[in-house]
């Protein structure tokens, strides 16, 4: 009897993320290749460079062959020539593709949230989902891009390098490899740490983001209680673990950067020591040490450079995997293939349970219900008696344990979601908002080529022109974030107006007028009475006058339903809606 619940996100293994990672690169795989490309003449050259070093010392110091004093300043200068375009072409590349792939992870990841249930919010804050929009997309770049330019880059100048190397001396670049496996162990073990460090500094980033916005966003209510210090601490406390982590990051690149220069040190003294003997033995030439010498010292900074750059791949894994984790979760069930214009509106409630996650007792209990065409269903009861998850059933935000709901005399599962949604306008009193113009906001959606004069109607029956005619703008003046310049009453004018739009043969009221003024209360009223005549119209309210006007009253108390009938007739039976009444609308009455 539990809601179809979101699992939680399952870690992947860092090959199968750089595998799928490597997938969206390989789309752009043109510019890849030339990037790639660019790579190769950059170690090439860095490799041609060391070689050059023969001639230099034996040609131009030793034998002082003017050939060789002529032609070496102008092969220096076009191999930095060919190496400079090489570079250009390769960090374009890499960074056009890299932003490229994040462009297309930050839109599915998007397109994936908003086609996730409904329960998978129910657990994470919405602070935390856009971090990872946000954070976690943009490390990607550091393992999609910039770092896998560098490792490839480094990897090839080391090859070339080593290439030399045996060109020179087979003996020296021996003795030099014998460090090699130990490097690779320090590589693989620090990646290991790297990545494990990076998952929980992304995790602690979303904790970060999503503390911080509700201090700001509750900042009236913090100044009230006196809760700044409180604030402080918790949100510090995060902030804290962040810079531990982060630390933590630092400390390990250091160590690792550390060892493996101590190792290659240690080569470098070995090929010092065995070159000399060499020297004597077999004939080796002052420019083939130096050669082999400056080629050996030039894998020593691209060894560092490419250990370092193990943590950004880590974090760019780390960050990949999580997308991922998101793009692989099972999104709504729509299985359904009924997709009518316009349904008629006849809703029924067969013996519907239903059960949040981890919830001690069942949000509904068996409720059986029949709402006919084009009548309106006040729903009442006490807080925590499900009122709220009764109505979330019809646009299936959540799905019942067990029973069903019923459109027309079809399950609600028969129907496409988008068809099901399109019958259904929904006005609550947490008003929705967006940081846009009045007529954006009230055309929202699949409504947004709507005519200005049928905006200007939906505004008016509404009761929201008069002060919209009053904005600086009018209907093209935007309102914030949140519709943050407008009163309350207003930005809920404004979202009945978005559903008088819509034109829905199906409307909730979700205490749609909970904060309007008594003057303003009661133009809507006046205003939703003509409109929900024509409409079937559920109406979760605590104001006396739409209970009493609607033709049926549905009594909930802890998710049972308790009694059904009319205002009138529920007040003569003395029960749970007349002691409710008696509570909760005396102030009415009185006019309090």
């Amino acid at each position: 009897m539990t809601t179809g619940a979101t699992p939680a996100p399952q870690p992947r293994a860092a090959g199968e993320v750089y595998r799928r990672l490597l997938r969206y690169s390989a789309q752009h795989w043109p510019v890849v290749l030339v990037a790639t490309l660019g790579m190769l003449i950059e170690a090439a050259a860095a490799g041609g460079f060391t070689l050059l070093m023969q001639p230099m010392i034996d040609g131009t110091f030793v034998q002082r062959d003017p050939e060789v004093i002529r032609w070496l300043p102008i092969a220096i200068l076009g191999l930095f020539v060919v190496r400079g375009i090489a570079t250009f072409i390769t960090d374009f590349g890499v960074a056009k593709v890299g932003r490229s792939v994040v462009l297309q992870l930050r839109q599915e990841v998007l397109a994936k949230f908003l086609r996730l249930p409904s329960a998978y919010f129910d657990r994470e804050p919405a602070a935390a989902l856009a971090a990872r929009l946000s954070y976690n997309a943009e490390q990607v770049t550091q393992a999609s891009a910039d770092a896998v330019k560098t490792l490839v880059t480094e990897t090839l100048t080391i090859l070339t390098l080593l290439g030399v190397m045996l060109m020179q001396s087979v003996k020296l670049t021996t003795a030099m490899l014998v460090t090699g496996p130990i490097i690779a162990v320090v590589v693989v073990t620090v990646g290991r740490r790297y990545r494990r460090i990076h998952r929980n500094i992304q995790d602690s980033v979303g904790e970060l983001s999503a503390a911080a916005e509700q201090a700001l966003a509750a900042q009236h209510e913090v100044r009230v209680y006196g809760a700044q210090a409180q604030e402080q601490e918790r949100v510090g406390r995060l902030a804290r673990r962040n810079q531990q982590l982060n630390i933590k990051v630092v400390a390990t690149q250091a160590f690792s950067s550390s060892i493996v220069q101590i190792f290659a040190a240690a080569a470098l003294a070995g090929i010092v020591y065995v070159a000399g003997r060499e020297a004597v033995q077999d004939g080796m030439t002052a420019g083939m040490f130096v050669s082999l010498i400056s080629a050996m010292m030039a894998i020593l900074p691209s060894l560092k450079r490419a250990t370092r750059v193990q943590g950004q791949v880590q974090k760019g894994l780390a960050a990949a995997g999580g997308l991922f984790e998101i793009l692989d979760l099972p999104e709504e069930r729509d299985v359904g293939t009924c997709a009518p214009e316009r349904v008629r509106g006849e809703i029924e409630f067969r013996a519907v349970s239903m059960r949040y996650p981890g919830a001690e007792h069942a949000a509904l209990e068996h409720v059986d219900l029949r709402i006919p065409i084009g009548s309106t269903t006040a729903i009442v009861g006490r807080s925590g008696s499900g009122k709220s998850t009764l109505v979330r059933l019809l646009p299936r935000f959540h799905e019942p344990g067990s029973g069903e709901v019923l459109l027309d005399g079809r399950a609600l599962g028969e129907y496409r979601l988008t068809a099901l949604r399109r019958q259904i306008a929904i006005v609550s009193q947490h008003v929705v908002l967006f940081d846009d113009t009045v007529a954006r906001n009230v055309a929202y959606g699949e409504m947004a080529d709507a005519p200005r004069e049928r905006i200007v109607a939906a505004l008016e029956a509404a009761n929201a022109m008069e002060f919209v005619a009053r904005l600086p703008q009018g209907l093209d003046t935007r309102i914030g974030d949140d519709g943050a310049l407008l009163s309350g009453g207003q930005r809920q004018r404004l979202a009945i107006a978005r559903a008088m739009l819509k034109d829905a043969p199906i409307l909730i009221l979700d205490e749609a007028t909970s904060a309007l003024d008594p003057e303003s209360e009661r133009l809507i009223q006046d205003a939703l009475a003509g409109y929900m005549r024509t409409r079937t119209t559920l109406v979760i309210a605590h104001r006396l006058a739409t209970v009493e006007r609607a033709d049926q009253v549905v009594v909930l108390d802890r998710g049972r339903l308790v009694e059904q009938g009319t205002h009138a007739g529920l007040l003569a039976r003395d029960g749970h809606y007349a002691y409710l009444h008696r509570l909760q609308f005396r102030d009415d009455e009185t006019g309090d």
